[in-house]
């Protein structure tokens, strides 16, 4: 299984930092050739199923997803949030962290941690390395993309 790690550190608030990482469609949105549906009705929680389709045409995938972890941030607790990919082309799962920090009297910051197990359907392991550098990647651009990429100071 391919594992990789993101972290951010950016000057916005815990609230607006969860409310942008778990905005499932902003997701998709970031992430080339993908979109992202929901398919439970109102707000986010334990439970909430969405699909990334990623690809062009007939050459797509879907990336299924349910929310099985939903604790936004609170006062002196961080935030975390984890799902479940429950396709048939890709399986594993991912965990958002969000933390808030003092930024020394100049307003809050906050610091977001995005771990990643993945396995793709007929990718042999030798290649999670690959994989794993390339989901940095990818991902990375599109939490940037998420968080407002001229916030981003780490």
């Amino acid at each position: 299984m391919s594992r990789f790690r993101i972290e951010r550190t950016v000057p916005l608030p815990p609230a607006e930092v969860w409310r942008r990482i778990t905005d499932w469609p902003a997701h998709g949105a970031r992430i080339p050739f993908t979109r992202t549906t929901v398919l439970t009705d109102g707000p986010n929680a334990v439970g909430t199923l969405f699909t990334a389709r990623t690809g062009l045409g007939r050459l797509a995938f879907d990336d299924p997803m349910e929310v099985v972890r939903f604790d936004p941030p609170a006062a002196g607790r961080p935030g975390v949030c984890r799902l479940v990919k429950r396709g048939r082309a890709v399986r594993g799962s991912a965990v958002f962290e969000v933390t808030g920090e003092e930024a020394g009297g100049a307003g809050s910051r906050s610091r977001v941690v995005w771990v990643e197990e993945l396995r793709l359907r007929g990718v042999p392991a030798v290649f999670d390395p690959v994989l794993a550098a390339a989901g940095r990647l990818l991902f990375g651009r599109a939490l940037d993309g998420l968080l407002g990429k001229d916030t981003a100071v780490g």
